[in-house]
């Protein structure tokens, strides 16, 4: 008796499974996706930033100039990050010491010791998402760093 049960509680289920995983495997498709595409935003935004801190490690120096520090972190987003370099924004802002003659060009070429030197970079999180979502367009990345000029 409690094998003819089962045996007809079996055959009554037979597409549930097909059912199912036709509800359920959409959304988990979203979640794993949705995570491999924010897993992939945390990773460039760690790269911009460092790409910020390494341009100003290198805009402090005697003799570094805007236009090297901008392709330097340019580069440095290509080759690391596979972020176009069109797409990378450099902005240098440099704020003089007290005593300091001021700067409004923002020049590294002619910066004074001690003059605080800040690199921002941007990125649209559009030029670097793997896939065409809404959720984080229109995003931007951004990582900034300041160091006194030497």
């Amino acid at each position: 008796m409690n094998r003819r049960w089962s045996e007809r509680w079996r055959q009554g289920r037979r597409g549930t499974v097909t059912v199912e995983m036709a509800l359920v495997l959409p959304i988990f498709t979203m979640l794993v996706f949705g995570i491999i595409e924010f897993g992939r935003g945390f990773m460039i935004m760690q790269l911009v930033t460092n790409a910020a801190r390494e341009g100003c490690r290198r805009a402090i120096i005697d003799g570094s100039t805007n236009t090297d520090v901008t392709n330097y972190i340019q580069t440095f987003m290509q080759t690391s990050g596979n972020v176009p370099t069109s797409a990378t924004t450099v902005t240098i802002t440099v704020t003089p010491a007290a005593g300091n003659p001021t700067n409004p060009t923002s020049s590294l070429a002619t910066c004074a010791s001690r003059d605080l030197v800040t690199v921002k970079v941007d990125i649209p999180f559009s030029a670097v998402q793997l896939i065409t979502a809404k959720y984080l367009a229109g995003k931007t990345l951004t990582g900034q760093a300041s160091m006194r000029h030497e």
